[in-house]
């Protein structure tokens, strides 16, 4: 055993200095820092709703799905097998034979095994189907750089982001290993645009032609909330990443606590002594990351030679028990979090097409930091002496992953 099972500490009160949806002075600089960093203008106004695991994430997708009356535009990187899998195709392949403009991008390697009849059904009802970089057709280069972006947008007036794939293993309530525990969040105001825009860029690339036509309507959104939110992708290309600056920022800026759950964790090193140095200059820093139930134990692998250090600093690690724990969430000093489709590993800091929110409101922050408090007393903390005194078979598979941390 490398783990025991901690209490975990309540998360603090929400930074007064963040409040105000970013109103504040500290709140303000952090929004100048990321857009003057990355040149994307943060937005006002929006309103944000948390949505976990798949009895309230599915639900809300397909209700906004079923009142569209113009548009749907839906992304994912993961479409699999299961009765949610044919529930969404029936939704979308019904209102595109009520006359709605209904585009599905899937991702080529991601999304290989989709059902065949559920793609016939889809297409013989006019819903657009286009594919995101398939392996049969690329070079080798280009194949390592996927579409992992999760998008739902609706009228152009709400959207959809987050961690969920549409497959069986998404639904439910986290209960046991075959309900994975995921986050996605409801997006209305005018972020929506900045979601919108995600999906029309690798729209773009896969479906040459007419970027949008009469369906599609460019109009002022209103401001039902009070979140300031800034739309941030990641592009599958080489160099810098905005996501890469965002992360940086994000972490450097925390002073009281910095909550990170990741799916995949398998950072390079540079990452891994932003979080090191932030539990030393007394943040308290807490990473959550899938138990024995993973679906990727290359990647944790990867990740887990990072613990020692990680440990040492001041970080508490901690592994998920129940099921595989999915969720990509950050939050910062009670305030301020960032959610979306991207994992803190490699892949989607320099490889896939990704996108992420940052968000300034503190209730929204609250609720996610809820959660994750649930979460963590679901859990178990690493501890840094046993962590330590592993075995050699388990180091010997943590070096063995070094030939390919690249990619993971």
């Amino acid at each position: 055993m490398t783990t025991e099972a901690t209490v975990p500490s309540p998360a603090p009160a929400p930074d007064p200095s963040l409040a105000d949806g970013g109103g504040s002075e500290r709140g303000r600089a952090l929004r100048r820092r990321l857009e003057g960093l990355i040149g994307i203008a943060a937005t006002e106004g929006n309103l944000l709703t948390p949505l976990r695991n798949g009895d309230e994430i599915f639900p809300a997708m397909l209700e906004a799905v079923e009142g569209a009356r113009r548009t749907v535009d839906l992304m994912t990187f993961v479409y699999w097998r299961g009765e949610i899998a044919r529930v969404f195709a029936r939704a979308l392949a019904r209102k595109a034979a009520e006359g709605v403009r209904v585009r599905l991008l899937l991702d080529g390697f991601g999304s290989r095994l989709i059902e065949p009849d559920l793609v016939d059904l889809m297409l013989s009802s006019g819903v657009r189907i286009s594919w995101f970089r398939r392996p049969v057709r690329l070079s080798p280069f280009k194949q390592n750089h996927r579409c992992h972006r999760k998008v739902l947008v609706v009228d152009a007036r709400t959207a959809f982001t987050g961690g969920v794939g549409i497959a069986e293993e998404w639904c439910g309530d986290a209960r046991h290993p075959g309900e994975w525990r995921d986050t996605h969040v409801r997006v209305v105001g005018p972020a929506v645009d900045g979601i919108a825009a995600a999906f029309a860029q690798n729209w773009a690339e896969c479906a040459p032609g007419t970027l949008y036509d009469a369906a599609d309507r460019f109009e002022d959104h209103e401001q039902p909330g009070r979140a300031v939110v800034q739309v941030v992708r990641g592009s599958a290309s080489v160099g810098w990443q905005d996501l890469q600056t965002l992360m940086r920022v994000v972490i450097s800026s925390a002073e009281h606590r910095l909550r990170l759950a990741t799916a995949y964790f398998a950072p390079d090193s540079y990452f891994v002594d932003l979080l090191c140095d932030a539990a030393r200059r007394g943040v308290a820093v807490d990473l959550l990351v899938p138990g024995r139930h993973t679906d990727k134990r290359v990647c944790q692998l990867a990740g887990e030679r990072h613990f020692e250090r990680l440990t040492a600093a001041g970080v508490a690690v901690w592994r998920y028990r129940p099921t595989m724990m999915h969720a990509k969430v950050l939050t910062l000093d009670g305030a301020a979090s960032v959610i979306g489709s991207a994992n803190f590993n490699r892949r989607s800091l320099d490889h896939d097409e990704e996108v992420v929110l940052t968000v300034l409101d503190e209730e929204f922050t609250a609720r996610l930091d809820r959660h994750f408090d649930q979460d963590l007393s679901r859990s178990e903390r690493v501890t840094p002496g046993r962590w330590r005194r592993r075995g050699p078979a388990l180091r010997a598979l943590e070096a063995a992953t070094a030939p390919i941390r690249h990619f993971l």
